[in-house]
């Protein structure tokens, strides 16, 4: 039992050592994410990469840039769906967006991006409002093949059925084909939404707030942080947000016992919805 305990004592050192490198080699910051977590993603990145112990991994990746991008999308959150939390998107439509109208133009703000299913489905929901035309999207994420695969708004058809259940759940106005073309198994969504998003290299972990937006939406990102860096994220999302701002978190996420949890009041506490206090 004592072996095992130093065996894991000593895995963890090595993780972090790993997270070290990675940050003074790549400047991708990783060292306060949940340890659990990084774990689980380190072991996967050892096995994808053919390395048996941590500090091959850490070699590797230092000396071979293309080892690094295999790796990277191990430490990243790349599982999403358009629409995903229909309700969500329901209360966004029902009391964010008799708010959003008020204002003569628009900016909004995902954070954590990922392969674009979130940006997607709120340039959907914006045109069906009527409130795209004078909507600009920023679409963040550390890892740059997710900010190309979002970009290119291309998902398998297979999706589709998914994506277009939660659609209608979602409050849809008419058909999600309306948005998209398919041809060879995969489906492209429209061009005309895209004008509205602009993608962005950005960490919560390292870079500051780079323009005041009317909301802010990131779900599924904070509970694979520590403490201390759920706090700094959204720190920039209140630096970030306009006078009586929205911010939308994950279902399994929380404001309560943060640093910033008196900045912000509930709108529609069952789907995480918050407004920046005055």
């Amino acid at each position: 039992m004592f072996a095992a305990v130093n065996e894991e004592a000593l895995f963890d050192l090595e993780v972090r050592l790993l997270l070290e490198a990675l940050f003074q080699r790549y400047h991708h910051d990783f060292r306060d994410y949940a340890m659990a977590s990084v774990r689980r993603r380190v072991r996967q990145a050892m096995q994808r990469l053919d390395c048996q112990r941590v500090s091959d991994l850490q070699h590797r990746i230092l000396h071979e840039p293309d080892a690094f991008a295999q790796a990277l999308p191990f430490f990243t959150v790349q599982v999403s769906e358009m629409f995903r939390d229909p309700a969500y998107f329901m209360a966004l439509r029902e009391h964010v967006v008799p708010v959003l109208r008020t204002y003569p133009s628009l900016k909004l703000w995902v954070a954590g991006c990922s392969h674009g299913e979130e940006v997607w489905s709120l340039a959907i929901l914006l045109a069906e409002e009527g409130l795209l035309e004078r909507t600009l999207i920023y679409a963040t994420d550390i890892n740059p093949q997710a900010l190309r695969a979002a970009e290119n708004a291309t998902y398998e058809t297979r999706r589709i059925t998914g994506f277009s259940r939660n659609y209608q759940a979602a409050g849809g106005t008419g058909s999600l084909a309306d948005y998209y073309s398919s041809a060879y198994g995969r489906a492209v969504f429209d061009r005309r939404l895209r004008k509205h998003v602009v993608f962005a290299d950005h960490s919560l972990a390292t870079d500051a707030v780079f323009s005041e937006v009317h909301m802010v939406s990131c779900r599924n990102v904070l509970i694979y942080f520590n403490a201390g860096l759920q706090d700094r994220a959204i720190g920039l999302f209140r630096e970030a947000l306009v006078h009586r701002g929205f911010l939308g978190l994950g279902s399994r996420e929380s404001l309560r016992f943060g640093a910033n949890a008196d900045a912000f009041e509930p709108l529609v506490p069952a789907q995480k919805l918050f407004r920046k206090r005055t």
